[in-house]
């Protein structure tokens, strides 16, 4: 009942300063909304980075050059420049024996093939017996090598498909409008599930994913991110044509239709936009040219050679023309396997061999392997990281700000309160006592402002939820405990184990937080009250 008393005490104390008790409570408050805002904001940074970090696969392989950052970046959030391709064949390396005999029949080997096939069989039907035969002999014998070589080389799983259990491909270069054009196949809407933990695949809100084939479109059809739909006001059975090399550069003349749009992840798949990788090597300058064929550069330099302007513009819009045609010519072929190049294969692997296979790739000649999770973690905390804390540390500053304006309420109003503390004293009451009042006023208002400031950061949550939802995919809602399962040590430095013992809500950490700040805030006007001398003040 004594501490009863007192705590009834300090909050008529309280309410006979009524107005300069709720400024003081609302200054606080403003302090710990922002903490409670960067506490959330942190919650939904580390959920669309887990987000990110799952993938779904666990091995990206890319050109050689470059470094593991930036192939990461421009294969995971499409934010660098892509690096230098792969093969076409090497990316056959990755698939089984039946997927690469797919890919194969579009290809100048497989032709050959056919051809050397036919080569033998009129061997067969044209033996003319003797000396003559033996001729016939010797000079088909080289095509018949040739042609065993090939059927070894097309009847055979891939170098590494016993080591894969999906390889998709993707091919970076183009845009539509701001937006980056990502080629690749039906798998990455099939296949992967990019959140692992809750077993998520990419789901559309409109539409469907398109087909390899489709009798109306052929090989052009698209699916676009919810980003994309909302900002373009993209609907299903919309055309666009992507703009080659960069953001404003000229636009090709083959027409993707949108067939699908995704429902918000929280990944950078949001703000791409997906077209069918047959139809993205359909396009102009997205094929290696065959042996012997004029490259577009070539045109472009014996264009630039023409001796007058008229000349040159004539010979110019010819070209595009006839570009035009070729893209937009009904019934075309799969381009064949030795004229394409891929950015990127996101890879998904057994968990043991990983890192077998990220060490035989990095020890080849035409590819590097990148581990993308872990080059993901060292850029979050790298960059992320160091950002939240220094708002947490701004926002605490402006929590103990929030303290010293009640210090000073406190403080000023002691000179109007030496009367009433003398009279307690003289009723009975002791140094301590008076302190304690003291002490439980601050510490009062200290947990009133706080409690108010954590009420508020929750709501502006709540009111900013479907804007932070549409933007990043992760629905934070009321959210009122905040990040449920922050792990505060890792901020001091440790790690393992035991920093994996005191996961707590980082919320929680306000309450004895507010009570500290508010007993150091306290003590002086508390030691002020202490050192009140009686007979002067009822002098007074």
């Amino acid at each position: 009942m004594y501490f009863l008393d007192l705590l009834q005490i300090a909050f008529r104390s309280i309410r006979q300063r009524g107005i300069a008790s709720l400024l003081t409570m609302f200054s606080m408050s403003l302090g710990v909304t922002l903490v409670v805002a960067v506490l959330s904001i942190h919650g939904v940074v580390d959920k669309s980075f887990r987000n990110n970090a799952s993938l779904g696969y666990n091995l990206i392989i890319g050109g050689k050059g470059g470094g593991q950052e930036q192939l990461t970046l421009s294969t995971v959030y499409y934010l660098s420049q892509p690096l230098y391709p792969v093969s076409g064949n090497y990316y056959l390396e990755f698939m089984s024996r039946e997927e690469r005999d797919k890919q194969m029949v579009h290809s100048f080997a497989h032709r050959s093939h056919e051809a050397s096939t036919i080569v033998h069989d009129m061997r067969q039907l044209t033996s003319l017996g003797g000396p003559l035969d033996l001729m016939a002999e010797d000079l088909l014998d080289p095509v018949v090598e040739k042609q065993d070589a090939l059927r070894a080389d097309l009847d055979r799983p891939g170098k590494y498909a016993h080591l894969t259990e999906f390889a998709i491909p993707v091919c970076l270069g183009d845009y539509y409008d701001r937006f980056r054009v990502v080629a690749t196949n039906t798998q990455l809407f099939d296949t992967l599930v990019y959140d692992i933990e809750n077993q998520k695949k990419f789901e559309f809100a409109q539409g469907r994913n398109f087909h390899h084939h489709d009798k109306v479109h052929t090989y052009f059809e698209a699916v676009v991110g919810s980003t994309v739909a909302r900002e373009l006001n993209v609907k299903l059975g919309h055309e666009f044509s992507p703009s080659h090399g960069y953001q404003g550069g000229g636009a090709h003349a083959s027409t993707f239709t949108v067939v699908g749009i995704l429902k918000p992840s929280g990944t950078p798949n949001d703000r791409a936009v997906f077209i069918n990788m047959e139809g993205f090597y359909l396009m102009e300058g997205h094929s290696e040219p065959v042996d012997g064929a004029v490259s577009e550069e070539e045109v472009l330099k014996a264009i630039d050679k023409l001796p007058t302007p008229e000349a040159k513009e004539k010979a110019w819009r010819e070209h595009v023309a006839e570009r035009a045609a070729r893209e937009t010519a009904p019934n075309q072929e799969p381009l064949a396997v030795e004229q394409r190049e891929i950015t990127a294969l996101l890879l998904k692997t057994p968990r043991n061999a990983a890192m077998d296979l990220d060490k035989a790739v990095n020890n080849g000649k035409e590819a590097q392997a990148v581990l993308p999770v872990g080059v993901i973690t060292r850029m979050f905390d790298f960059i992320i990281t160091p950002i939240q804390r220094m708002l947490l540390v701004l926002t605490t500053m402006i929590c103990i700000v929030s303290g010293v304006s009640i210090l000073v309420s406190i403080y000023n109003s002691m000179s109007e309160r030496r009367q009433e503390i003398a009279i307690m004293r003289a009723l009975g009451a002791g140094r301590s006592t008076v302190m304690t009042i003291i002490l439980l006023e601050s510490t009062l208002l200290s947990l009133g402002g706080g409690f108010a400031g954590w009420l508020f950061g929750h709501l502006l949550c709540l009111i900013a939820s479907p804007m932070i939802e549409e933007q990043t995919g992760v629905s934070v809602g009321l959210n009122l405990w905040g990040d449920p399962f922050y792990e505060p040590l890792k901020w001091f430095g440790i790690d393992g184990s035991i920093a994996e013992r005191f996961v707590i809500p980082m919320e929680w950490t306000l309450v004895p937080g507010l009570v500290l700040l508010a007993i150091v805030v306290g003590l002086w006007p508390g030691m002020t009250a202490y050192r009140t001398d009686v007979a002067k003040s009822l002098g007074k």
